[in-house]
């Protein structure tokens, strides 16, 4: 089995979708809903899909007030200090600088408009 995608459920979809494919080159693959409120959105390679979407009938966390530790979206990037950079002319807010960990790794945290923290990752050995 793969994982097929993974849902947020969110206060303004539309707003998170637009600024993700904006900022950090995902793409919508589908959207419903009148006016849409659900989007299916890949990331640059069409490995990895997110469902942001509005339901009143579920909760929507606070991912302003979520520790980025409990919950974050970590993309590549080949420059984080650039990317981190970037991101907060685009709207984005800061939660740290750019980083080395002991391992080699290199990250930064903001978070996205709404909240969602988004992690900016170099990793000195790649996963895949």
């Amino acid at each position: 089995m793969r994982i097929e995608h993974l849902a947020l459920n969110v206060n303004n979809p539309a707003e998170l979708t637009e600024w993700l494919c904006d900022n950090l080159d995902m793409r919508i693959l589908r959207q419903f809903g009148n006016p849409p409120n659900a989007f299916f959105v890949a990331d640059s390679e069409e490995h990895t899909v997110l469902e942001i979407y509005k339901n009143p009938d579920g909760p929507i966390p606070d991912y302003a007030a979520m520790n980025p530790l409990t919950l974050h979206l970590a993309f590549v990037a080949d420059d984080v200090a650039g990317a981190r950079e970037r991101l907060l002319a685009a709207g984005a807010t800061s939660v740290s600088d750019a980083v080395k960990t002991p391992g080699g790794d290199e990250l930064a945290m903001v978070r996205a408009p709404g909240g969602l923290a988004i992690q900016l990752m170099k990793r000195a050995t790649p996963f895949v």
